[in-house]
């Protein structure tokens, strides 16, 4: 028997939490590459997402979940069955909580449904650069006093302090297991889907108020030209309302070329290569409170 069968360790680790904690921006920052789009506005992520870890001696799977809220309407009870289903199997749950924040009645709601899981939970509070070194203690003795969690960890995502010690004290969690992917995978999720994803992620960043969460974003058509060094990809923005088009689209088309051009950036950046990107706009009304409108975006 192998080295690697004896002492290997793998497992399935969950990241839960209210909207907009920075659950995406930790994948990203642990995986040192990019495959969960992030912006400031609540419910980014809309699906579970894998990264894949490896280590010298073993291999984490993270589970990026959408927020869990209390959902009202089709799509957003979709979001929140998603994250909760990642918990049903996991090896380890990472609640990730704001460092800016006490305790309150959003976080104790995801921790009441966490809870019934019997994976070891660990309390992940993230942002810790925003708040006084001092004020960390009276927020961990807090949290201590609400649920015996496995851990505490503080850390700030977005500037790295304290991802490795997160890593670390998982990687200790977890039981010994196979390598469940190849160690240059990163995430299980076809080119398409990212793609797509990089292409909502312009458009979260760059409107405002309902436009983002109307939208959905396919891919149609990806074809690779090798001998050119490039990818063509077209995608369709799809909205709810003309009002939104119009939006998306901008004067004289100027906000349809800035997402355009930002989501080339990124894709090519993921894809090493360059890439020919046509994005066009769709109007189907109501199709998040539709259950055919969110099958045919891939919610399901």
């Amino acid at each position: 028997m192998s080295e690697e069968k004896i002492h290997f360790k793998s497992g399935f680790v969950a990241i839960i939490g209210r909207p907009n904690v920075g659950k995406s921006t930790l994948l990203n920052r642990i995986l040192g590459q990019k495959v969960a789009i992030t912006s400031n506005k609540p419910q980014t992520t809309r699906n579970r997402i894998l990264g894949i870890h490896n280590l010298p001696d073993g291999q984490i799977l993270f589970l990026d979940t959408p927020g869990i809220h209390k959902a009202k309407g089709p799509f957003n009870k979709y979001m929140v069955e998603q994250a909760l289903s990642s918990c049903s199997e996991v090896d380890a749950i990472m609640l990730l909580v704001e460092a800016n924040d006490r305790p309150g009645g959003g976080d104790e709601y995801v921790l009441k449904l966490i809870e019934r899981s019997k994976a070891p939970i660990l309390l992940v509070i993230n942002k810790c650069d925003l708040v006084p070194r001092p004020a960390l203690l009276p927020l961990i003795q807090s949290w201590a006093q609400r649920y015996p969690f496995q851990e505490i960890i503080p850390v700030s995502a977005t500037k790295g302090e304290g991802v490795d010690d997160l890593v670390e004290t998982i990687g200790e969690l977890l039981p010994e297991g196979p390598r469940y992917y190849s160690g240059d995978m990163i995430t299980d999720q076809p080119e398409r889907f990212i793609v797509a994803e990089m292409v909502r992620e312009q458009v979260f960043r760059r409107t405002r108020q309902e436009v983002p969460y109307g939208v959905g974003v396919q891919v149609e058509n990806f074809e690779e030209k090798p001998e050119k060094d490039l990818v063509v990809i077209n995608a369709v923005i799809q909205v709810e309302r003309e009002a939104h088009k119009s939006i998306i689209l901008g004067k004289r088309g100027a906000m349809i070329r800035t997402v355009g051009q930002a989501a080339r950036k990124e894709i090519e950046k993921m894809l090493g290569t360059r890439v020919f990107l046509e994005i066009f706009v769709r109007v189907e009304p109501n199709w998040t409170s539709s259950a055919r409108g969110l099958r045919e975006m891939g919610y399901e």
